[in-house]
């Protein structure tokens, strides 16, 4: 059921999305949303812990280092993943926190 509440909820969220002036961040961003600095902060710094990642498992792999170069590759492919579940955990817990009753 559609409710007042909810519908304020999306067009909050919708006008929110809508003034991002870097949408490539939000991918790095551990929260849905880029609403502060310290979000866009954060957001950076994973970014730049992947590049890192990719290119420490370039040099490796030239180095002829495999078995490194599989862990940091590894580690490359576990931060996005990482980042994905907390955005998720945190839309749940704003999602039951939206479905309390009024009487509270």
């Amino acid at each position: 059921m559609i409710t007042r509440s909810k519908l304020v909820e999306q067009l909050r969220d919708y006008q929110i999305r809508s003034q991002h002036k870097c949408p490539a961040l939000a991918v790095f961003s551990p929260k849905p949303l880029l609403s502060t600095w310290t979000d866009v902060a954060v957001a950076i710094f994973w970014a730049l812990i992947s590049f890192v990642l990719l290119v420490s498992s370039y040099i490796t792999l030239y180095l002829k280092h495999y078995h490194i170069s599989f862990i940091i590759v590894c580690l490359g492919i576990l931060v996005p993943i990482r980042l994905r579940i907390s955005r998720q955990s945190l839309a749940r817990k704003r999602d039951r926190r939206l479905l309390l009753p009024l009487s509270m």
